[in-house]
């Protein structure tokens, strides 16, 4: 395998400096968490540093369990984050020459690594037109029965915010398992939707599913590097166990310990970040209603939403953006992270403060002012 760093890795807050930024609008989670901000008894004194079961802590297998009928501990593996998940599935079901279908656009490591792996890959691509809602007679069209490996999507979706419905996640897990093919879920903002409609843990409905998440996007704690994969296949599970031993042995003990107590406490934890999430997210579609610039399509889940230039708005892409963080410290991410024209950008809304969500939207605007025509 040979491997490239991809733009929206490169050109990343952390990388780029969180200093030279002053109303970051480019993250894709809530706004991060101290552990003093979790209100836990944490005897991390007393934890002993050894190799951790290679599963994952029980504690944090049996939360993540817990969030879905008929699951348990078993069906739970952990991986340092999300993203390790993602590699671990993508690995150990592709082979250079097989076949995947993967939606787009999406988050980078979902299409990456099928072809830093050599997969025929053959994409999706959600439309504006579309409302950015999935085809799924699309997907249907590509998945080719005893040739098709993987089946890759995100929902709610990364970047645009939209969800699929319960009919037609079925209709996926449908076309999975007629085709003997893995079908990704990469679930990581399931705990952050605005609609009221909460789909099942995609993984609960067939043994040729398996689900992804993490505590990175809706629980702010990325510095922990907990994700797991979740699966009621005997055969898959064992096979992402040894994908994970081969990389890490296990995770790390204080982070999944950590981990563990947040997600078993959910039920007090996450109901105001939800809260200040949908605050937020009101605070920007107030924004749109105001202006001729932008639009967008409102999110239904997750903290990020597409935005795009107005069809009738010249804008010269570069400038903008350049004259967005050089004049105006504000910062999105640009449509080439997702493979899309910089037109686009993606705009998280659940990171910033209020106060630096209203400077970074003023923004938007000040620096359109500059370098767009109509």
């Amino acid at each position: 395998m040979r491997y490239r760093r991809m733009p929206i890795e490169v050109e990343s807050p952390e990388q780029l400096g969180y200093s030279t930024i002053t109303n970051n609008l480019s993250e894709s989670s809530v706004a991060d968490r101290r552990l003093s901000d979790l209100g836990l008894d944490l005897d991390l004194d007393g934890l002993v540093l050894q190799y951790g079961d290679h599963l994952g802590d029980p504690t944090l297998r049996a939360a993540v369990a817990a969030g879905g009928a008929g699951l348990d501990l078993d069906h739970v593996t952990v991986f340092p984050g999300a993203a390790a998940a993602l590699f671990a599935v993508a690995t150990s079901q592709l082979d250079r020459g097989d076949h995947a279908v993967v939606v787009r656009t999406n988050y980078a490591t979902n299409l990456e690594t099928p072809r830093t792996i050599g997969a025929d890959l053959d994409t999706v691509d959600l439309r504006w037109e579309d409302g950015w809602q999935l085809d799924v007679d699309a997907v249907a069209d590509l998945v080719r029965p005893g040739t098709t490996r993987l089946i890759s999507i995100t929902c709610p979706h990364n970047p645009t915010g939209t969800m699929l419905d319960e009919r037609d996640l079925r209709r996926l897990v449908g076309l999975a398992e007629r085709a003997e093919a893995v079908l990704l879920v990469d679930e990581t903002y399931r705990d952050l939707t605005h609609t009221g409609e909460r789909i099942p843990l995609a993984a609960t409905l067939s043994p040729f599913v398996v689900s992804i998440s993490s505590m990175s996007k809706a629980y702010g704690l990325p510095g922990l590097r907990v994700g797991w994969a979740v699966t009621t296949d005997p055969l898959l599970a064992e096979t992402l166990l040894a994908a994970k031993e081969q990389m890490v042995i296990c995770g790390s003990t204080i982070d999944e310990h950590i981990a563990g107590r947040v997600l078993a406490d959910r039920k007090r934890v996450l109901p105001p970040i939800v809260a200040e999430v949908r605050e937020r997210l009101a605070i920007t579609e107030a924004w749109f209603a105001d202006q001729h610039t932008f639009e967008w399509i409102r999110p239904s889940g997750g903290v990020v939403g597409l935005v795009r230039f107005r069809d009738e708005v010249a804008v010269d892409e570069a400038a903008f953006h350049r004259v967005l963080l050089a004049d105006h410290g504000t910062y999105v991410g640009p449509g080439h992270w997702f493979e899309l024209s910089d037109r686009y950008f993606r705009l998280g809304f659940g990171w910033p403060t209020e106060d630096e969500l209203r400077a970074g939207l003023d923004a938007l605007l000040a620096a359109a002012a500059t370098t767009t025509t109509t």
